[in-house]
């Protein structure tokens, strides 16, 4: 699956965004519609659906995934009272855009991650 998203458009810089990390794995940017303080996508460049596509050879951006994340948490001070990461998966798990993005969400108490 790779399919063109607006995510591949920001990736290559042709729409604008509040870019905060790109190497030849992953891009991460600034959300244009925050939930919390610090609202960070951390996507993919290779496009991949969803959660259900992933395979073993996108073991590597994964984890780059989780590493850019923690880098980024510390560098908007946030790493030390905590945050969330989410990733959404198809039409249940509430997934807007498919290409995987992982959501960083800090810097005010979150709360309960369900309601119940």
């Amino acid at each position: 699956m790779s399919e063109e998203t607006i995510f591949s458009k920001i990736i290559r810089k042709e729409i604008p965004s509040d870019m905060l990390y790109q190497d030849e794995l992953v891009t991460a940017f600034r959300d244009i519609t925050p939930q919390a303080p610090s609202h960070i996508l951390i996507i993919p460049n290779k496009v991949i659906a969803t959660v259900d596509d992933v395979t073993t050879d996108d073991e590597l951006t994964l984890g780059r995934m989780f590493t850019v994340a923690a880098k980024i948490a510390r560098d908007e001070g946030i790493s030390d009272d905590g945050y969330r990461l989410i990733v959404n998966c198809k039409d249940h798990g509430g997934q807007e855009v498919y290409h995987i993005h992982m959501h960083l969400l800090g810097g005010r108490p979150l709360g309960a991650m369900v309601k119940r």
